[in-house]
């Protein structure tokens, strides 16, 4: 099984690129995010591999970082998102992006991948959103600014904030992944005392300063 392909680019083509490894030349397929990164012709380039075997062929997967080779294996975990979507899908957002997109239940991030329609990308959002919330986890906030309804745990209700902080940002014209990455910075800021108005007052503030 390859994990580690170090060589040199032979040649790059529009979803590949053949790495030559002591005049051997494997030819890997990648994103385009990784392609656009790769060095010139004949230069020294090191990728992480992931290994398909099948009974017609064996496909190798290559990737610029563990974070982009876990993202491919996290995604294909999906129904209906093979090798070459889950690609198109690392071409046009990057392991981070993936995770806010999925954290945030923003379908349209994914449906700019090629191969990715609405009701894929709904399902992507649906499946893996309970399995990101490492990657881009909501900040658990004082009972005083989370609220301390009956039988709501104090990290439901920071999530809940968290939410109707978005999906106010969202009604001022905001984008839903754009305006979850705002509202959860501004959470993690000040994890202790924050109420919906100021999280709604700091995330337009982390708006206006990306613009």
């Amino acid at each position: 099984m390859i994990a580690k392909l170090k060589g040199l680019v032979d040649s790059v083509g529009d979803d590949w690129a053949v790495i030559d490894v002591a005049g051997v030349g494997y030819r890997v397929f990648c994103s385009s995010r990784t392609l656009t990164a790769l060095p010139s012709a004949g230069e020294a380039v090191s990728l992480l591999i992931e290994t398909h075997v099948r009974e017609d062929h064996i496909h190798l997967y290559g990737f610029g970082s563990v974070a982009e080779k876990d993202a491919f294996q996290f995604v294909t975990k999906v129904q209906g998102v093979g090798t070459k979507v889950a690609l198109a899908i690392l071409s046009v957002l990057s392991p981070d992006q993936m995770a806010q997109a999925i954290a945030a239940q923003d379908k349209t991030a994914f449906t700019r991948a090629s191969g990715v329609g609405p009701k894929l990308a709904a399902r992507i959002v649906t499946e893996l959103k309970d399995k990101v919330g490492s990657i881009a986890a909501v900040p658990a906030l004082s009972g005083a600014s989370a609220g301390k309804s009956k039988g709501r745990s104090v990290a439901d209700s920071a999530a809940a904030l968290v939410e109707d902080a978005v999906s106010a940002l969202v009604n001022l014209g905001f984008g839903r992944a754009d305006a979850f990455g705002a509202v959860s910075r501004a959470a993690h800021k000040d994890p202790g005392g924050q109420n919906l108005d100021e999280l709604i007052r700091d995330g337009l503030k982390d708006l206006s300063s990306d613009g």
